[in-house]
This record gives C-alpha cells, structure tokens and sequence, in this order.
C-alpha cells in the first residue's frame, strides 16, 4: 500500500527534490512543508536548526506521513542523525554533498562546492570529504544572499549572476572541472550557473540520487505507488502561502493546495 512522503526544507529549494521525486514516482502522494519564516538555516545554531526539523517532523507525521525527506542541506547536516534517534520507526532520507561523484569524475582534480556555512562546518560534509576527497582539492564558497534570491523567485537577475560570479569566477580560474550543488536552493540557479562556468565544467545535482533513494526505501517497503497519473500533493508553509504558491508553476511545473502553518513554540499548528 502507498505511503505519504513528508519533505522539508528551510523554504523553496527542497522543490528542486520533489521536482525529482515527482518525475521519477509521479503517483506517490506527498506533504511538502516550508518553513519559511526561519528561511535561511544556513546561518542558524546546528541546536536550532534540530529544534525545528524535529517539530517538522512530528507536523508531519500527524499528517499522514509515513517516510521522511530531508530535502535540506542545512538540516540534514545538523538533525539527520538526531531525527533518527527521535522516530527510530521512521525512515528518514537526507541530503548528503555529492563529493563521492564529483571526485570520481573530476579531471582536474580541482572540484568547487557551493554550500551554506552550516553545511560546511557539519560532521556530515567531513565524513564525506575524508572518505571520498582524497587528492582531490575542492575550493569552498557560502554564496552568501543565495538562498534569498531564490526564495524570491529571482533566478536570473543581475544580483543573483554577481554572487554566483563572486563565487565562480576565482574557481575557474584555478582550474574546476566540476561544480557540487551543496544546498537544494541551488539547482534551480544551474542555467545560470553554468552560462558562467561555461558546458565543460559539469554541475552536479543531488536531487535525482535521493529521488532513486526514496523510491528504493519505498519499494522495499511495498509502498511505491503504481501510475504514471499525478499523486496527492499539499504543500504547507510557515511563511506567505500566497507567495510559495505563485512559484510553484515557475520552480515545480504544477501547481497544488499550499496551507499556513504557526510555531508555537516547538510546536506546529494549522492555521489555514
């Protein structure tokens, strides 16, 4: 039997996932939540960034959810390991950089990453650069502003092409071949992206391998929804529903219910 899918992130750039969930399991039914009164994580305390991703969860669960995607760099470096200690019954799929890939592919050894600075400063991003970055130099960059761009819907204005150059433009110049997508905001930017690094630097994005993850656990669970036909989707935000929902058609490709929520505390209610 098919299960719900909870996915979270900070704000909009957890759609860049669903958006691949959605082409590779259409028919499953799925809870998006936004917390985009809180949005950016990136600069928040690890403690914080746990607080809210537990309350999240518990929100979702309540709603029906049966498996857990953190779409969220941010949150999954710093509550992926507390999440699974809270709901030990749950499956939880998180967001891992994708190093492993970058450094089995890159030519010239030299891998630019783009990440938020919790991302950077989380046990989760050592781990995979100790295990898979081996002789290979990655060249870091925050991208500071980023994420609000995105969340505004400006995908190609003249501030966002400047952070992006500001980032990487002295990468290209020490010799990147390859570009990690570090924060799920950030696919969306990948045309831009890549008319500044120009077609020979690849640009990795995470999405479509936790998409192929998620629809493993499901399958291995016997709740991977059958059909080509478009499954249940609500989308809940802590923000502006009216402002998520006039980017959906733009960042997703359809458009769904979108539902406001309150903190309160720790905890989350349904407004509307």
């Amino acid at each position: 039997m098919a299960i719900r899918l909870g996915v979270f992130d900070s704000g909009v750039g957890g759609l860049s996932v669903l958006r691949a969930i959605r082409a590779q399991i259409p028919a499953q039914p799925v809870l998006y939540f936004a917390d985009q009164v809180h949005v950016p994580y990136g600069s928040r305390p690890a403690e914080e960034v746990r607080r809210f991703a537990e309350g999240i969860t518990r929100f979702l669960l309540a709603q029906g959810a049966g498996l857990i995607v953190v779409a969220c760099n941010t949150a999954s470096a710093a509550a992926l390991k507390h999440l699974r200690q809270i709901f030990p019954h749950i499956s939880f799929v998180g967001m891992e950089p994708a190093v492993k890939p970058a450094a089995e592919t890159t030519q010239t050894g030299i891998v630019g990453v783009l990440a938020t600075p919790a991302t950077f400063q989380g046990a989760l991003y050592a781990s995979v650069v100790e295990r898979f970055a081996n002789g290979v130099t990655l060249l870091q960059d925050t991208c500071p502003g980023l994420v609000q761009q995105i969340e505004r819907g400006d995908l190609d204005t003249h501030e966002t092409r400047l952070i992006l150059e500001n980032a990487l433009l002295p990468m290209l110049e020490r010799g990147i071949d390859t570009v990690v997508l570090g924060c799920t905001h950030y696919p969306f930017v990948i045309p831009l992206i890549q008319e500044i690094v120009g077609a020979e630097v690849q640009v990795i994005d995470p999405a479509p391998a936790v998409a192929r993850q998620t629809g493993r656990l499901l399958a291995e669970r016997g709740a991977l929804a059958s059909g080509s036909e478009a499954g249940e989707l609500r989308l809940f935000t802590s923000g502006d529903p009216k402002r998520l929902a006039a980017l959906l058609p733009r960042l997703l490709g359809e458009v769904a219910p979108v539902h406001r929520v309150e903190w309160s505390d720790d905890e989350i209610r349904l407004v509307d």
